[in-house]
Order: structure tokens, then sequence, then C-alpha cells
């Protein structure tokens, strides 16, 4: 995963150093009704890790990293709706239990995210933007090795609420470099050996990344 993320990362800055010598020659085309773009890039999920169990302690999931898709569409100069695609493997636990930290095993993550962004200056070359939208996170493909009695994870599928900021730079008029971090106000049921153990995860993860975008 590390070589990939590396890979994709060194594409970025290569594709936008490409770029740059034209941004300098021409005046912004900023951005306009009806434009959509379509990014590519990389994203790291990163859990904030807290809550509880019904046998002490607190329910933990690894930070992972992973390529994303994004696709923006402009309703008018200042406002566009956002959406990412991307999945993320994470190794789940519970720390400081009364059976002492116990291994969960792996779950990959599906979290489609909507959100509606505000785009105070569009003609501007740097063109930051706020937003906030819409969370569903899927779970799914539960495998690894888990301490014993844990023979069985389930995670519930959960909606959440979605902050969000972020930068587009026209590289040139239909390529742009962007920035962006969503914090997920995730909060999720966890049942171990179908109700046997239960927990409350709050996760609220941040998922911070950069990409290509490219407009039509």
């Amino acid at each position: 995963m590390r070589k990939s993320f590396g890979l994709l990362a060194g594409a970025l800055a290569l594709s936008a150093a490409v770029a740059t010598g034209a941004a300098a020659q021409t005046a912004p085309r900023g951005k306009q009704a009806g434009d959509f773009l379509i990014g590519l890039g990389a994203i790291g999920v990163l859990p904030n890790n807290g809550g509880s169990t019904s046998i002490g302690g607190t329910p933990e999931a690894s930070n992972a990293a992973t390529a994303q898709l994004d696709f923006t569409y402009f309703l008018s100069p200042m406002l566009s709706l956002n959406l990412i695609a991307a999945t993320t493997q994470h190794d789940v636990s519970a720390k400081g239990t009364a059976l002492g930290d116990v291994k969960l095993g792996h779950v990959w993550v599906l979290p489609p995210t909507l959100t509606a962004q505000i785009h105070p200056f569009p003609a501007a070359r740097f063109s930051p933007y706020v937003g906030a939208g819409l969370n569903w996170t899927f779970f799914y493909g539960y495998g690894g090795d888990k301490t014993a009695p844990v023979s069985r994870v389930r995670i519930d599928n959960s909606p959440a609420f979605a902050m969000n900021v972020g930068l587009d730079y026209e590289l040139a008029p239909n390529w742009l470099l962007n920035v962006d971090a969503k914090k997920i106000m995730l909060r999720t049921d966890v049942s171990l050996n179908s109700g046997t153990v239960t927990a409350r995860a709050n996760l609220e993860p941040w998922v911070v990344g950069a990409s290509v975008r490219y407009r039509f």
C-alpha cells in the first residue's frame, strides 16, 4: 500500500509541475455554472477513536491510505456538489478491556460522502471553499486474526454529518490541483459473537487528501 500511495503521489506532483508553466502565462478561467470536474488523487482516513464496550475499554480503528475518485458539479460559480468514491481497509481492536487488548481483525470501509460546497472567490486562481453534507458508511469484507474467544464481528452501516474545507488551484484552463479535508461525525454500533459483547464506536475520522482534477 505504501508503494502504491507513493507512486500515486509522485504522479500527482509530476502532473502539477507540467501544468504550472501554462498557469503562469494565462489568466484564470475561474469556476462557472455547469462545470463538471473529475479528480484522481490520494487520501488518508484518520479515525479519532473513542467510545466504549460492554466489557470496558475503547474500540479503535487504524489509519489507512488509498486512491480516490471525486466528482464535482457546479450549480453556479459559487455553489457546487461534490461526491467522493474510495474504499479503505482498517484493522480494528478494543483496547483496555476486561480481557486486555482484543484484536477484532480487519474490515473494509466504503464511505460515500456528498457535500454542498460554497466557493467565495470563484474567479480566483487560488479558490478556497467550505462545505457540509451527508455521509453513509458501509462496512464489508471482514477478516483477519481475532483474539479468542472472538469469532464474529459486525459493524452497523451508519449515516453521519460531514464538514468540509478545501482549496482548488487552477493549473491551466481545464486542470486544477485540489487539497481537501473532511470531518465525518461517524458513530456506529459494533457486535461481537452475535451480540455477546457490544460496543459504541465514535470513529469520527478526518479524511484528508490531494488530487488533480480535469474540468469538462
